[in-house]
């Protein structure tokens, strides 16, 4: 039998052909970075920008489902963002939250599992309920895990960890067993951390999780980013070697 993941490389074209099926990275990360300089490129107000992010957003989705990747992990909202101004927060999460509701059904139908990483409960409450609804949904598939990271910081989440650690008495901890305090613990550590528009830093990202994975950065705004975009960076991160520190 032909698994689904060989049909999809076996009918898309060249460069899809390129990868290698025994190689995937199990779970890519992604900054999805340049949507104000794409509006302002196009002449239009940076929500537009945001919006055009997000259709990219599904077709990623479906790219990597459609390969077979594990786990997709991209973030959409840092504790910094609420720094901007306040008409453009409020545009993003009432973009969320509507594309959230919108989309879950489909996501569902699609075997997708969602998830959401992050200081959460400082999210409008609004919003909070359709992201909890959605998790709820989808629990129950096995596919693609699309795990969003919302109100994220790689800091914060440590500090979060360090103090759960603190109000459950442990008095030591050691580093292959301090990842079950993070946010979401049951998640591979990213093989490949992929960063659009060029932009060449972590961003507060993942930072306990990244000590080994793969960064391949793009000058590709996010709304431009597509699925041959995807491919490139997966046979660019195949032709690594990943040595974990060996020989």
């Amino acid at each position: 039998m032909v698994a689904d993941s060989d049909k999809f490389i076996q009918n898309n074209n060249d460069l899809v052909k390129q990868i290698e099926l025994d190689k995937l990275p199990k779970h890519i990360a992604i900054i999805m970075d340049g949507n104000g300089r794409w509006a302002k490129k196009h002449h239009l107000p940076r929500v537009m920008g945001h919006r055009a992010g997000v259709e990219t957003i599904r077709e990623i989705i479906r790219s990597c489902s459609d390969l077979g990747i594990k786990v997709l992990t991209l973030f959409a909202f840092s504790t910094e963002n609420w720094q901007r101004p306040k008409s453009e927060v409020k545009a993003l999460m009432r973009l969320l939250k509507e594309k959230v509701a919108k989309e879950t059904n489909e996501l569902k139908k699609n075997n997708v599992q969602f998830r959401i990483s992050g200081r959460i409960e400082e999210l409008p409450e609004d919003c909070l309920k359709v992201l909890k609804k959605a998790v709820a949904i989808m629990e129950d598939n096995n596919g693609l895990i699309l795990n969003i990271a919302l109100n994220y910081g790689g800091r914060q989440e440590i500090i979060d960890a360090i103090n759960l650690i603190l109000e459950r008495g442990i008095k030591k901890i050691k580093e292959d067993n301090f990842s079950k305090y993070l946010y979401i613990p049951d998640l591979p550590d990213p093989d490949l951390l992929i960063r659009t528009s060029g932009e060449y830093r972590i961003s507060n990202f993942l930072l306990w999780q990244i000590a080994y994975t793969e960064i391949y950065v793009t000058p590709v705004l996010w709304p431009d980013f597509k699925k041959d975009d995807l491919y490139q960076a997966i046979i660019d991160y195949q032709h690594r070697e990943r040595r974990f520190g060996r020989i």
